[in-house]
């Protein structure tokens, strides 16, 4: 399936039939085999070519001081909940196989090398990167090197962090899915008209990776802009529990979304934009389409240098101890703590010497740097 997946985002089928519509699962599942094919068999019924997954290690996300970080079901100890959510390796080919079975595709999201890897030995064809890791240059070293297609999502990401993503990546298949990263995300802030832009500056298909709630807005405006994917995260019940339900399609409005998206793909653009004016009014939809210049979206702002990658302390550092994997990490800093360099640098610091005490979680700085 990951050929299919392949066929349908770069190959002769691209651009030729209704756009590619993966269905987040993401850690929905809460670590349930059993619901995650539950998951699974309802999104195929739903409409949805692909499902997609996420491969968590904890350790490779946040530290552990992280503290509470706010989300859609409310302040959430974010770090305890994600070491509940490691699943393996033997889960995520249960996931696949059973996906497979269905006739659908199988994505699934790393965090880190080690989770990579193990997708990498899964022989997973295509990568999805979420968009707090746009900027994990170790990791996205490593994915350059293998080969393997990427679907890059680009939420709290300026156009220079795309282009440095994009140039790392460049021996690879690569698509971008615009994105904005705030849950949920208003659909008036999504710029549609940004895609075609994205598409011609850097060569690659793009998409749209979707937090808004309406389950049609974004998704077609998105099609009317050359979309040749939709993401959109998929629960069983927005009561369920899982970090994302509250901002996911419960089946129903996948289903409606699937339906739309296969309908209007087939229709004279000219007709899908009457419609989107006529079902939400032609301010609103003018709002959605946006002025197509690359920006952080307001609801984004705040969240750019903390929900994506920076360097942290892993250890209480002394000074004159020597940088290392073991006392440095590529991590997300949300809230409370302090971010730090950024992980292009990563290289550069390991094996040189603390200048000063680095606080266990702390941001590194380069004044911590002899």
């Amino acid at each position: 399936m990951d050929n299919s997946i392949s066929r349908r985002i770069w190959g002769p089928d691209a651009g030729s039939s209704s756009p590619l519509i993966i269905a987040e699962i993401g850690t929905s599942h809460q670590g349930s085999i059993g619901r995650a094919l539950e998951l699974i068999d309802a999104a195929r019924e739903s409409g949805a070519d692909c499902v997609k997954l996420q491969h968590v290690y904890a350790d490779e996300i946040i530290h552990p001081e992280t503290g509470m970080v706010p989300l859609p079901g409310g302040d959430t100890p974010l770090y305890e909940v994600f070491r509940s959510l490691e699943t393996g390796s033997a889960f995520l080919e249960a996931a696949r196989s059973h996906a497979e079975t269905l006739g659908i595709g199988f994505l699934c999201t790393p965090f880190g090398e080690r989770s990579l890897r193990e997708l990498m030995q899964l022989e997973c064809g295509v990568i999805k990167i979420a968009s707090p890791e746009l900027n994990h240059v170790p990791l996205l070293q490593t994915l350059g090197k293998s080969g393997l297609g990427v679907i890059l999502s680009t939420g709290v990401s300026k156009l220079a962090d795309i282009e440095e993503a994009i140039d790392i990546l460049r021996v690879n298949r690569t698509a971008l899915l615009h994105c904005i990263t705030s849950y949920p995300a208003p659909a008036e802030e999504y710029n549609l008209s940004l895609l075609p832009h994205l598409s011609a500056l850097f060569g690659v298909p793009v998409g749209v990776s979707d937090h808004s709630l309406d389950p049609l807005l974004v998704p077609l405006a998105s099609l009317y802009f050359g979309g040749i994917c939709i993401e959109k995260h998929f629960t069983l019940d927005r009561l369920g529990g899982g970090l994302d339900d509250p901002v996911a399609q419960p089946p129903e409005e996948f289903e409606r979304m699937s339906r739309a998206l296969r309908y209007w793909s087939g229709r004279p653009h000219e007709e899908l934009h009457a419609f989107l004016v006529q079902e939400y009014g032609r301010e609103r939809v003018e709002k959605v389409y946006g002025d197509g210049k690359k920006k952080l979206a307001p609801s984004e702002t705040e969240n750019y240098g903390r929900s994506n990658r920076s360097i942290h302390a892993t250890a209480a550092i002394r000074p004159g101890d020597r940088f290392d994997t073991s006392n440095i990490a590529v991590l997300r800093t949300e809230k409370e703590l302090s971010p730090g360099l950024h992980p292009r640098y990563m290289k550069r610091i390991l094996g040189r010497t603390a200048a000063r005490p680095i606080s266990d979680g702390k941001g590194v700085l380069w004044e911590d740097i002899l």
